[in-house]
């Protein structure tokens, strides 16, 4: 796994060389764009990912987990004076001293928050709206400018086929700047003719997460999730265990209703294929492998407890968000 820092030198193919590709779209449906990503700014103010969720949410206990909030730092030993909370009693240091101490603890300013953002081929698709890249981003920026909005270390992973970009968490605009100018480098990468064989595998970004968020992080990842091998579950598993871990699940309309007179034209950036849909055998081998995958990726939210924000590339992003945290519309 190539690691690159943000903002991104040229992205290198896997021959070593720097991949040709066409300028991106100006269709802000298909490549998103610096300006256009800054340009959410205002509208994230109606978004939080605050530990106190409205009751609607998904993030509020009823489906999963609740977001556990900012760690606690060590402070003081001292000792135990009465109505003290016997459960910060230091035992190791009572015995040694002979007195009880009890360990003093904070809550910490701020906590870690990590964007996990998608940008590989299988994202560069849309029969409706936005590409599912798009959308992805799009929802990276609004919960990227409203975690620095409530005072959080914000940091990134951007990764492609064949790249990826660490941000580590801080609380500044620069990283802010170095997430938004990755995203937008590692979005432009993606275009019709390029090759999408052997791309990076889910569980080697995990990995990647995990040495960067060990714990007490929010960690938010935004991805069709195509590609899981035997490892990825285990590892989402122990980065919500030790993390606030939340899934973003970014599909094509396509993947829950196939219409029947579908015909497309797939490509790996060599050969292409026409898919015709009108075959009833087809459609019906379509239906099943589209809706048992996203059926094990749902069934992350129970095995894991982790919450799974299902958006759709077919529609507006911040209305989806608003809706999965309560908000209602606006």
């Amino acid at each position: 796994m190539r690691n690159r820092s943000a903002p991104f030198r040229a992205a290198l193919s896997r021959t070593g060389q720097q991949p040709a590709r066409p300028a991106p779209s100006d269709d802000p449906r298909i490549h998103v764009s610096l300006p256009g990503l800054l340009a959410l700014e205002p509208l994230a103010r109606q978004i939080r990912l605050l530990p106190h969720q409205p009751a609607g949410s998904v993030l509020n206990g009823r489906h999963a987990s609740r977001l556990r909030g900012r760690g606690l730092n060590f402070e003081e030993l001292r000792d135990y004076l009465p109505g003290d909370d016997i459960r910060a009693i230091d035992w190791k240091v009572t015995a040694r001293t002979g007195t009880p101490h009890i360990r003093v603890m904070t809550e910490e300013r701020d906590r870690p928050a990590l964007i996990v953002v998608d940008q590989r081929m299988s994202m560069f698709f849309g029969s409706r709206h936005n590409m599912k890249a798009v959308t992805a981003a799009e929802a990276a920026a609004l919960a990227a400018f409203a975690i620095l909005g409530q005072g959080d270390r914000l940091g990134g992973i951007v990764f492609g086929d064949d790249l990826v970009a660490e941000i580590r968490p801080e609380r500044s605009r620069r990283a802010l700047m170095r997430f938004l100018t990755a995203l937008t480098e590692a979005n432009a990468l993606l275009h019709a003719g390029a090759r999408a064989d052997a791309p990076l595998g889910l569980s080697q970004v995990l990995r990647a997460v995990a040495r960067i968020a060990p714990r007490n992080h929010l960690i938010l990842v935004l991805s069709d999730f195509d590609g899981p091998d035997d490892d990825t579950e285990q590892l989402m598993g122990q980065l919500a265990r030790r993390n606030d871990l939340i899934l973003g699940l970014v599909t094509d309309p396509l993947a829950r209703t196939v219409p029947e007179d579908l015909r497309m034209v797939a490509s790996d950036g060599d050969l292409q294929a026409e898919i015709r849909a009108s075959d009833a055998q087809v459609h019906r081998g379509f239906e099943t492998f589209l809706h048992d995958r996203l059926a094990g990726i749902m069934g992350w939210q129970a095995r894991l407890g982790v919450p799974v924000l299902p958006l759709s590339s077919g529609e507006d992003t911040l209305p989806q968000l608003r809706s999965l945290l309560g908000l209602g519309p606006r």
